[in-house]
């Protein structure tokens, strides 16, 4: 029983860490990711799908991403959800390939995108300390019933602690990694 809800609360922390990871990566930084572009929606036969379901993305330098449409006409219908995206990015194009440099960052950005970062992470903290409590309510709800017993519940608490701190590390790990990444000139 209670191991059902501790593994069922690891498995939630687990994803909670990786959806913060992967938001995180959305995060603008000196260098060219092809994550930049995931918030991309492109006008698609009268559907907005993400721009990597029309087009291969790669940033064959730190500076530059380069878009390939798989389909031609589509060149037109890219550059502008790049641009109505509103990341600061100036798309160009020769008809078959979009370009787009990667500007470098101002210190003033830099120190914004650190905050910015920093209240993600926050956010991602605070999702796991509320998972843990949903945890501790079930453990004790099971104790009240009559489920498990006072030390098993207590010991179940504890694992679920343990769980907490260690995504926590994770989610403190992204946010130093990512602040590196963000300062680096």
């Amino acid at each position: 029983m209670e191991k059902e809800t501790i593994s069922k609360i690891e498995l939630k922390m687990k994803k909670a860490v990786e959806h913060h990871r992967q938001e995180l990566a959305s995060v603008r930084t000196g260098k060219a990711t092809t994550a930049l572009l995931d918030p991309v929606k492109v006008e698609y036969y009268g559907s907005h799908v993400p721009l990597n379901q029309v087009a291969g993305v790669s940033a064959p330098e730190p500076r530059l991403l380069i878009v390939h449409p798989w389909e031609r006409n589509m060149v037109p219908e890219i550059e502008k959800a790049i641009l109505k995206a509103d990341l600061g990015l100036n798309p160009s194009s020769d008809g078959t390939v979009i370009r787009i440099p990667i500007p470098p960052l101002t210190e003033e950005r830099r120190k914004d995108l650190v905050k910015i970062v920093k209240k993600m992470v926050e956010e991602g903290r605070v999702s796991i300390r509320n998972l843990r409590r949903d945890g501790n309510e079930e453990i004790k709800k099971l104790e009240k019933d009559g489920k498990i017993s006072e030390d098993t519940s207590r010991k179940s608490q504890n694992d679920i602690q343990k769980l907490t701190d260690k995504h926590i590390q994770m989610m403190d790990e992204l946010l130093s990694k990512k602040e590196a990444e963000i300062m680096e000139v």
